[in-house]
């Protein structure tokens, strides 16, 4: 799994005139914008708006070095997040709602974005990791010839909730090293209820696909720290094993090796209250048949970082 420290495949794109073609590619878009599965069809470069409540410009609500991500992510120095405001789905229990739904956050162009990616970068972060990025990959994309120029040459990390359309998906192949996508419910009935959106079950397995074809499994460079590959997030929720159990397979057909994080945080916030089954926090049993899960499914890479698990082996739950 260990591989030597290489330039990104980005530079190389950049260096062949292909990154600049993707730009124009995608900067055609925001004319009737399909960037993602809503296809809202507004003109973005006229500043209209669509469900993701995002014209021109990115609005960024925070970047720092975090290192409460996965551990391939944040090895010594922390994985350098972006965190983009508003979003294209509709979470009922979005734990970011200030960002996400009330679009907290400051507008910035291309040579703010330029800056925030070389200042995390000379913090010493592992990662560049864009935090939310689906309504805004034009933008994105747009920042980083002038970051390669500035010497930007570390892994990029597309952190999504795989609601993500796949034609712009395929304009990142070769751009984006690190797919880091949250694979959130199984039914339709469960993500149009809780996301307002019923097509992300068969939307995210495509994106998924799509995103394993460009990347692979999961690689290691020095230090244990990830460069390039797919990791996958599963937010356990409360009354939603079923689904849980699904994803799980889903991902272990995908391959065996893929890593993935069940994650054991959930807890019921923003209007979450108000859509049982998942308006109480997760339990202790529930989360440990989801470990069963993953398991039997045959999935050999997983992310021991739960705190409940943590807890049990200590005798506190």
């Amino acid at each position: 799994m260990t591989k030597n420290k290489k330039e990104p495949s980005y530079v190389k794109l950049h260096e062949s005139g292909e990154l600049q073609a993707r730009i124009d590619s995608l900067e055609a878009i925001l004319d009737h914008c399909i960037l993602c599965p809503r296809k809202c069809g507004v003109n973005r470069r006229e500043g209209e708006k669509g469900f993701c409540k995002t014209g021109l410009k990115a609005v960024v609500a925070s970047y720092n070095a975090h290192f409460g991500e996965e551990a391939p992510l944040v090895g010594v120095s922390g994985s350098g997040t972006i965190f983009f405001s508003n979003c294209n789905l509709g979470c009922v229990f979005c734990q970011n709602y200030s960002i996400s739904h009330e679009g907290e956050g400051v507008e910035v162009d291309s040579g703010q974005l330029v800056a925030i990616m070389i200042s995390l970068q000379k913090q010493g972060c592992h990662n560049i990791n864009f935090v939310t990025p689906s309504h805004v990959v034009p933008q994105i994309v747009a920042a980083l010839p002038a970051a390669i120029e500035k010497g930007l040459h570390l892994p990029l990390v597309y952190n999504t909730s795989s609601y993500d359309a796949l034609e712009t998906l395929q304009l990142l192949d070769g751009i984006i090293d690190i797919y880091m996508p949250d694979f959130k419910f199984r039914h339709r009935e469960s993500a149009g209820r809780f996301a307002n959106a019923p097509d992300y079950p068969d939307t995210a397995r495509r994106a998924i696909v799509e995103m394993y074809r460009q990347v692979g499994d999961l690689e290691m460079g020095s230090r244990s720290i990830a460069v390039k590959g797919l990791l996958v997030r599963h937010l356990v929720m409360p009354g939603c094993l079923d689904e849980t159990e699904k994803i799980l397979k889903f991902l272990a057909s995908l391959s065996p090796q893929t890593y993935v994080n069940v994650m054991e945080q959930y807890r019921p916030v923003y209007k979450a209250h108000d859509y049982p089954p998942i308006d109480k926090a997760l339990s202790h049993k529930e989360y440990e048949q989801a470990l069963a899960y993953a398991e039997k499914a045959g999935l050999t890479r997983l992310e021991q970082s739960g705190i409940l698990r943590l807890l049990a082996k200590m005798g506190i739950v």
